[in-house]
């Protein structure tokens, strides 16, 4: 801690700087969150995005599940995708999942390629 003329004292904390009793001011610089999502492929159709999320949360924190669906029928497509916060844990159940048994089905684990341009939809004539 460091006196300042007056009797005021600045604590500097990393990018913490904090007057006592005036203001408390908080700069984040460079704040990156890096996601990893994840495909699933081939999963029955019987299988729930609670189902899913369950299976993943075993090797880690699960942000966000989504079973895609048809949207004329409701149905599920077979495929899924799951986000992880953190890519350590995401790899780790990408390796451990692949492969394996989910509601009947050996599910298709890999992370995520990007959509490309279109959506990769060809024209219905």
């Amino acid at each position: 801690m460091a006196s300042k003329p007056g009797g005021r004292r600045r604590v500097v904390i990393g990018p913490l700087i904090a007057r006592a009793g005036l203001q408390v001011l908080v700069v984040i610089r460079n704040l990156e969150v890096k996601s990893m999502k994840i495909y699933v492929g081939n999963l029955s159709y019987n299988t729930t995005e609670e189902g899913l999320r369950s299976a993943f949360a075993e090797y880690g924190a699960v942000e966000e599940v989504a079973v895609i669906t048809d949207r004329d029928t409701g149905r599920s497509r077979g495929f899924g995708f799951v986000t992880m916060p953190n890519d350590e844990e995401a790899n780790a159940a990408i390796a451990a999942l692949n492969g394996t048994d989910l509601d009947g089905r050996a599910v298709k684990v890999n992370e995520a390629r990007p959509r490309g341009e279109g959506g990769g939809r060809r024209p219905r004539w």
